[in-house]
Parts: C-alpha cells; sequence; structure tokens
C-alpha cells in the first residue's frame, strides 16, 4: 500500500493520548490514543491504538480502533480492525476478522476530498473478507 519508511514519520506512542486535532506530513503510526481530527499522508493504527475523530490521508491501514469517518485513497482493515463510520475511499481491502459498521462511499477521494456521484454503498463486515474497488467514473 505505501512504503513502510518514508521522508518523516511520527509515532505517537503507547500510553500517550492526544486530546484535540493532529496535522503531519508523512507516515504517522498510532500506538496511543487521539480524541479528535487527524490528518497526515499516510497512517496505520496500530493494534491497541484509539482514534475518536475524523481520519484522513492517502493511505490508511487500520488494525485498532476508529470511531469516526475515514477519508482516504486507499485503506485496509487488518484483522483485528474495529471501526465504526463512515468510509471514504478509491480502494479498500477488508481482512477475514475486521469489525465494521457504518457506510463505505467508493470514489471519495481523500486528496480532492469531493464526493463521487456514484451512490453509497451499506456494510457491515466481521467475519468474512471483502475487497471493494470503486466503479470507474461513468463516460461522458
Amino acid at each position: 500500500m505505501f512504503s513502510r519508511r518514508q521522508s518523516s514519520e511520527t509515532v505517537i506512542s503507547d500510553g500517550l493520548k492526544v486530546e484535540g486535532n493532529v496535522t503531519a506530513e508523512g507516515l504517522v503510526e498510532v500506538h496511543g490514543k487521539i480524541y479528535g481530527d487527524m490528518h497526515c499522508t499516510s497512517i496505520v493504527i496500530c493494534n491497541k491504538a484509539e482514534i475518536k475523530g475524523t481520519v484522513v490521508a492517502d493511505d490508511v491501514v487500520v488494525d485498532g480502533v476508529v470511531e469516526g469517518p475515514i477519508r482516504c485513497k486507499d485503506v485496509l482493515l487488518k484483522s483485528k480492525a474495529r471501526v465504526k463510520g463512515s468510509i471514504h475511499h478509491d480502494s479498500l481491502t477488508i481482512e477475514k476478522g475486521a469489525q465494521f459498521e457504518g457506510e463505505v462511499i467508493p470514489g471519495h477521494s481523500a486528496a480532492t476530498d469531493a464526493p463521487a456521484a456514484n451512490g453509497k454503498l451499506k456494510a457491515q463486515a466481521s467475519n468474512g473478507e471483502a475487497k471493494a474497488q470503486a466503479p470507474a467514473p461513468a463516460a461522458e
């Protein structure tokens, strides 16, 4: 999905709780808790991490808890992910075991932050494996 090491990397360590919005360039690896919106280039929300707020990034990997909308190009919900909220995406992968409750809205890139006119899909996955790609834009 994205290279593990980028030019700039920020780590929010286990035991650290951030209250308020966070903006960072490059990769952010979250092990702690964020109560506010998160804006960055790429984010890995690790197994025991928790975010309550909006997550906006190009690439998102979730293996912890997110309560709030996710706006991204590519998102991967790993097997221990627990997500409650809408996912606006270009590409979505959900591993077996991940828990997701909310709307899936394809064709909504974090970079443009402009919703596509393709409609919405409602999804709930917990014990299966799902993969979705945004439909191609309609020819004019």
